[in-house]
């Protein structure tokens, strides 16, 4: 009986290559790209395939940055565990502070959108309900288990991946029918007459859909032979997700190259409706639905691992967030602590949910580069020629591509980020003891 109620420490090592590429790719929800595309043209100004791709590309060496860090910490814990190992425990635990902005209000953003088509769908069901049920049920699913969550996602990414492909078909069998451009041109990409800080703007927004490789390593202590696996699933999901998002809105804007939409939060329904069968775009809104829901089981799932990994360090309370389920091998309190913050969705619009986001990610992103300098370049004092592009020359230009894109954010989101790092900061003092101590140390389990 005592041995029924004790809790395990430890996860089980249940996830291979192909659960983990799964999850990235449902986390990133390839259909996202579509649920975002209005925003992304009209922010750059009829050049999202060129926003993309400065995204993917900035993207690339902070994911390489990652790979390098699993290997040397394979903890729980992402960006956080990184950061406090490869550079110092306390702004390690500032990182860990601003990544869960990005992972308790992305589960938010994704109910909040899911919700919004499918009172679209049905409207005598009012938003709230929806918020509740996709609460529930992803919430029941990561309860039980990430290996069945994984299961369930291969579908819903299989039918994301058809309707992107279908919607690509319709885009160029309308640009052959002299819709749009008429011609294949590389205007989607760039356009010589509209200044390159629009497209910049447009990438610094696109980054939103490749959030996601990263959260990858919270399942680090479930995967089997997660230095190898781990940092494969990463690339291979930055790949996936990369060439769908350039592809999808380069055919896109070919067959309908004006940004000036009725609304640009519904702008790939508006382009569907005009280039495909009247079908298609119903098709199209449920697809957005299901990649809603597959987004929400990895997104919640990965909050929860890392509340798990900052409460089994102490940082938060241990009693409630640093404990696994006996029956499920799961952090049972932190989902549920996820979905009862994520109510607030309920009361929240998607603008005010996501404004958060890119900041808290950015910011983690850039240490995580500086990280790879400091463990790696400093520290092990790698100084081959490989080893300086590896772990100098590359994070180096991940840390200053996003810089880069951090400063072309919105105002308000910058200030309504710092100001979380404020209430962090505060935090961080109380734990330090005015920085007389570090904040608890991680275990690394062998």
């Amino acid at each position: 009986m005592e041995a029924q109620l004790q809790s395990p420490t430890t996860f089980k090592r249940s996830l291979k290559l192909y659960h983990l590429t799964i999850l990235g790719v449902a986390y990133m929800t390839p259909m996202i790209v579509y649920g975002i595309y209005g925003v992304i043209a009209a922010t750059s100004h009829g050049q999202p395939a060129g926003a993309f791709t400065i995204g993917v590309v900035a993207m690339f060496f902070t994911a390489y940055s990652y790979c390098h860090m699993v290997k040397a910490f394979p903890v729980a814990g992402s960006s956080y565990t990184f950061t406090r190992k490869g550079i110092n425990p306390k702004l390690g635990f500032m990182t860990g502070w601003l990544i869960l902005l990005d992972y308790l209000f992305i589960p938010m953003a994704i109910w909040l959108i899911g919700s919004s088509y499918f009172e679209a769908a049905v409207p005598a069901v009012p938003r709230w309900a929806w918020v509740i049920i996709f609460i529930a049920v992803t919430t029941c699913l990561n309860v039980i288990g990430m290996k069945i969550g994984a299961s369930v996602n291969i579908l819903l990414v299989l039918i994301q991946i058809m309707i992107i492909l279908a919607f690509i078909i319709f885009s160029i069998k309308a640009v052959m029918a002299g819709m749009g451009e008429g011609v294949v041109t590389l205007t989607p990409f760039f356009n010589p007459d509209v200044p390159f800080d629009y497209v910049v703007a447009g990438a610094a927004i696109s980054c939103y859909c490749y959030l996601g490789f990263d959260a990858i390593t919270t399942f680090v202590e479930e995967a089997v032979e997660p230095e190898k696996n781990i940092p494969r699933a990463i690339m291979l999901t930055l790949l996936i997700c990369g060439i769908a998002f350039v592809a999808a809105s380069f055919f896109t804007a070919l067959a309908h190259p004006s940004y000036d939409f009725a609304n640009v939060d519904n702008a790939s329904y508006e382009v569907a409706k005009v280039i495909a069968p009247p079908i298609f775009a119903s098709i199209l809104l449920a697809g957005v639905i299901i990649a809603q829901f597959a987004s929400g089981v990895s997104a919640q799932a990965s909050g929860a691992r890392l509340l798990y990994a900052m409460g089994r360090d102490g940082v938060l309370p241990k009693k409630v967030f640093g404990v696994l389920n006996a029956r499920f091998n799961t952090p049972v309190r932190s989902i549920l602590v996820t979905g009862a913050i994520a109510l607030l969705a309920t009361t929240l619009d998607v603008t005010t949910s996501t404004s958060f986001i890119n900041f808290g990610a950015f910011v983690a992103y850039i240490l995580v580069n500086l990280s790879v300098i400091s463990h790696y370049f400093i520290r092990k004092k790698e100084r081959g020629f490989g080893a300086i592009i590896k772990y100098l020359i590359f994070p180096f230009l991940g840390a200053g591509l996003v810089f880069y894109l951090l400063v072309h954010l919105d105002i308000a989101a910058v200030i309504l980020g710092c100001s979380w790092g404020v209430v962090g900061f505060i935090i961080l003092l109380y734990l330090t003891k005015m920085f007389k101590k570090d904040p608890p140390e991680m275990t690394i389990d062998e």
